[in-house]
Formats: C-alpha cells, structure tokens, sequence
C-alpha cells in the first residue's frame, strides 16, 4: 500500500509564501507527481504537475507564482507557493501515479487572509 504524507498548509497573509510537502511511502516506480485544491463549494482542480522526468505544467492561477519540483531521493514533492492570494484558500492534495495506480493524500488546509 503506497501512503502519502503531506504537510506544510497553514494560514498566511496575502502575498506570503508557503512550502507543502508531499512523502510518498516507496520510494521506485514513481511516475508523474501533482497538487490538486479544492476549495469550498467547488470542484477540485489540477494546481500543478511534474513528470517522472521533471518537467512541470501549472494551472493558469497559479502560473509564476507557484513552483512545483520534485525529490526522487527522498520520494517527495513540494509546492512552493509565493505571493498567495485569498482565491488560493483551499485544501491542497497530492497525487502521485505509481506502477498506473493513482495515489492521493490526506489534504492540507492553506488559508489565505487578506
């Protein structure tokens, strides 16, 4: 059973900065790793994507302000998040795909103030 363990949500003013962090319990066989959000009433939604070979692809909203990259070492991946806006409140997810099966985490609440 793959596990996923995400932290680094929290509450942050607009324009702050945050880092999420993804473990994934195995660390072969990996492939694509991803954020999702879903915010209150609303579907949840791609954030941004990295391949197994690293190259990312971000949402439209979040597009030079967000960072995804990825630890294969450590079997992590991370969100850097900077000048946060209240339309980015929501719990974000990880999503990693290993040998073709989906994998989510458990969601971690980032609350952006204005």
């Amino acid at each position: 059973q793959v596990q996923l363990v995400e932290s680094g949500g929290g509450l942050v003013q607009a324009g702050g900065s945050l880092r999420l962090s993804c473990v994934v319990s195995r660390s072969s066989f990996i492939g694509d790793m991803a954020w999702h959000r879903q915010a209150p009433g609303k579907k949840r939604e791609l954030v941004a994507r990295i391949t197994a070979g690293g190259s990312p692809n971000y949402s439209d909203s979040v597009k030079e302000r967000f960072t995804i990259s990825r630890d294969n070492a450590k079997s992590t991946v991370y969100l850097q998040m900077n000048t946060l806006k209240p339309e980015d409140t929501a719990v974000y997810y990880c999503n990693v795909v290993v040998w073709g099966q989906h994998y989510w985490g458990q969601g971690t609440q980032v609350t952006v103030s204005s």
